[in-house]
């Protein structure tokens, strides 16, 4: 069976999680070499995770011949550079989310992996986990009747702000950008297209480089149809960070549904007869079914595999251009009402 072989732009955490995973359990892909701007914190990432070769610059990791993806796990402001010289070098390339600081972007690298002739997927790896698309094929198989509305959130408190990435607006930092952007993806797929209008509010906070980002959005999105999707995500705020997906029939509540762990990823579907009102319960009852989509892979495994099928097997990728240019139009809407601008 063949392999993709992975090259890693960066050292940072969620290069760590990418690696781990892909250790873990991909079939598909192997990890072939890493870059960090200081060859010692390359070697070290190396030495950890059992990785060939490391690189003291990023240029030289595009220019290694033993690699055939680029997984760009850079700050959000350095996406698009380092995509469009890994697809002149030849690379395909896995980006992180959100692929770039605008829609704009986001087009210009599509089209530089066009004209290399090149595979560019922006990784949003919980679209991989068999837990995701069990619940669109539920929902779009018309288990819960017809979708009326969409509830997301995505949310943390972090106490790390100075030197923290996800603070820094020059770096494409903020909660809309960081996390949101699930909550809005999310919506996207179970709508079936893009919101014909959107609405969001937030609350500011300085950023490191001067301005302000959003440390909270909360949003309400139409979509065609009537269908309505809100969303909050923050940085500084716990909460269920659930997803739930309503129709006229019943509905879907996912309580992992951005990082469902390795083999315990669940889901429940409920039909409601009648609603429950002041405590009493529903005369007619109510269908609970509980679904498990058990994975032995780690989900970063699940995304490299899926990457290296399309890639190598011509499988559809698991997030298209339209998809991600689609989804960088919203975000800048969302950003634009809650008062942010590069």
């Amino acid at each position: 069976m063949s392999k993709l072989r992975y090259g890693i732009l960066t050292t940072g955490n969620i290069a760590r999680q990418f690696a781990e995973g892909v250790n873990g359990g991909a079939e598909r892909a192997v990890l072939a070499a890493v870059a960090s701007r200081s060859h010692k914190s390359a070697q070290a990432f190396a030495d950890q995770y059992g990785i060939a070769r490391a690189h003291g610059g990023y240029d030289a990791l595009l220019a290694d011949e033993g690699v055939d993806v680029v997984y760009n796990a850079l700050p959000n402001s350095m996406h698009k550079e380092w995509t469009l010289k890994a697809l002149a070098a030849g690379k395909h390339v896995l980006c992180e989310k959100p692929m770039g600081m605008d829609a704009a972007q986001v087009q210009v690298m599509f089209d530089a992996a066009r004209r290399n002739d090149r595979l560019l997927v922006e990784a949003f790896m919980y679209r991989t986990h068999p837990q995701t698309r069990a619940v669109l094929k539920a929902v779009r198989s018309g288990a819960i009747g017809k979708v009326r509305t969409i509830r997301t959130t995505f949310c943390y408190r972090t106490k790390k702000i100075n030197g923290n990435t996800r603070f820094d607006r020059a770096l494409g930092g903020g909660a809309i950008m960081d996390i949101g952007c699930y909550c809005v993806d999310f919506s996207n797929q179970l709508a079936g297209g893009l919101p014909v209008s959107v609405h969001a509010v937030g609350r500011l906070h300085e950023s490191t480089d001067g301005g302000q980002i959003e440390v909270s959005a909360s949003g309400v999105m139409r979509y065609e149809g009537g269908i309505s999707a809100t969303f909050t995500c923050a940085m500084d705020t716990q909460a269920s960070n659930l997803a739930q997906v309503c129709g006229d029939e019943g509905y879907i509540e996912v309580p992992v549904p951005w990082k469902p762990a390795k083999g315990k990823a669940s889901w429940t579907q409920r039909t409601m007869q009648k609603p429950r009102q002041d405590g009493v319960p529903d005369e007619a009852g109510e269908e609970l079914r509980v679904f498990s989509d058990e994975s032995d892979k780690p989900l970063y495994a699940l995304e490299a595999d899926a990457f290296a099928r399309a890639v190598l097997d011509g499988e559809e990728p698991f997030m298209t251009e339209a998809d991600s240019v689609g989804l960088a139009k919203v975000l800048d809407e969302l950003r634009r009402q809650v008062g942010v601008s590069w």
